[in-house]
């Protein structure tokens, strides 16, 4: 394996990784930030109520996403083994 190779090898993984965190991480953005803004009119400051909906959403997610992760997981394998066999 070449330098080039192991580049992009690298930059796919990070784009694999992007693409099975970030509706995560964008779910529990999104949630965080309207819970703050409820705590913030309510002047309710009880730190579970931070907690429990974001995970609640974020397992939500993760079921609605687990088919999109698979995919990218076994053609990331796919790709990885290819390389393997190829030398």
């Amino acid at each position: 394996m070449d330098a080039l190779a192991a580049m992009e090898l690298a930059r796919a993984s990070l784009i694999l990784v992007m693409t099975i965190v970030g509706p995560l991480l964008i779910t529990s953005l999104i949630v965080g930030v309207a819970i703050g803004l409820l705590q913030a009119l309510t002047q309710i400051q009880e730190m579970t109520l931070t907690f429990v909906p974001k995970i609640i959403a974020m397992g939500v997610v993760m079921l609605l996403c687990l088919p999109m992760i698979g995919g990218a997981l076994s053609d990331f394998m796919a790709r990885i083994s290819s390389m393997i066999i190829a030398g």
